[in-house]
């Protein structure tokens, strides 16, 4: 089982920045991936932006150039960066845990989401 915590959402101005973390619990050597997804009222949840347990990182198009995944092993946490905030950017932020396509049971596990709201 993992356990997954955001924290670090709120409001912030057009072209501000936050930064989002997600501490991990749990079985947390069974990870292979994860990522920050997130959802607006009335659309999909789309990708964000995703790390690998060997550190590669990829990013959804529309946040390419603005956001930046890291981790911090230690502490067992994922952040996202998020830099130049636009409105579109409005949404609630998801944490994913992703176990890998090897395995049987369970694959993906999800934080409870933590808004962000970009607004003047």
């Amino acid at each position: 089982q993992v356990q997954l915590v955001e924290s670090g959402g709120g409001l912030v101005q057009p072209g501000g920045s936050l930064r989002l973390s997600c501490a991990a619990s749990g079985s947390i050597f069974s990870i292979w991936a994860m990522g920050w997804y997130r959802q607006a009222p009335g659309k999909q949840r789309e990708l964000v932006a995703t790390i690998t347990s060997s550190g590669s990182t990829s990013y959804g198009d529309s946040v390419k150039g603005r956001f930046t995944i890291s981790r911090e092993n230690a502490k067992n946490t994922v952040y996202l960066q998020m830099n130049s905030l636009k409105p579109e950017d409005t949404a609630v932020y998801y944490c994913n845990a992703d176990r890998g396509p090897w395995i049987t049971a369970r694959r993906n596990y999800w934080g409870q989401g933590t808004q962000v709201t970009v607004s003047s």
